[in-house]
């Protein structure tokens, strides 16, 4: 059983559900889904770019991730429609619980010049969205082995409808919000 999901069913659960004052657990907030995306806009002039953040993304999730291709074309971008310009995964269960652990306790702290993530980067319905600038943070990968930088975006995905009740569950969880 992942680490994080065992200190979610003994801590955590009796922490929220006291604070909210509520005893059926299947009412308490939990997470669903953590969603990382990776933007490749440079892979329309390098098709190896798309590969490399694909097999990067793989590492860091554990999964092999999904091509997305654009929807419309654009042509200030030189943009085709159908054109693969990034790549996703959605991580649940298991995978998710682990994904979230490293994150929180090593890839975090190795981010140059981090003060904490931003409180108010929730969407009105209980889902937290930050961006990463550098893939190098993250254990899994092989400094010396990177060829360029690539950012990426990750979702969290809450059972609540509230902000706030999505904030406590993530601090509980160990993620550090700017006070």
């Amino acid at each position: 059983m992942a680490r994080l999901l065992e200190r979610y069913h003994k801590e955590i659960v009796p922490l929220i559900s006291q604070k909210l004052g509520r005893t059926n657990i299947f009412s308490l907030p939990r997470l669903s889904k953590i969603v990382i995306n990776m933007g490749v806009g440079k892979a329309l002039q390098d098709k190896s770019r798309m590969e490399q953040s694909a097999d990067q993304l793989a590492h860091i999730a554990g999964q092999r991730p999904q091509i997305t291709k654009a929807k419309l074309a654009v042509s200030g971008f030189r943009l085709r429609e159908g054109n693969a310009i990034g790549c996703r995964v959605t991580l649940r269960g298991k995978r998710m619980y682990e994904f979230l652990d490293r994150l929180v306790s090593m890839a975090l702290p190795r981010i140059r010049d981090f003060r904490g993530l931003n409180p108010k980067s929730f969407d009105g319905q209980g889902n937290y969205s930050m961006g990463i600038a550098e893939q190098g943070v993250f254990p899994e990968l092989d400094p010396d082995k990177l060829n360029f930088v690539q950012g990426m975006d990750i979702t969290f995905v809450t059972t609540t409808k509230s902000d706030e009740e999505a904030r406590d569950l993530l601090r509980a969880f160990g993620m550090p919000f700017k006070e």
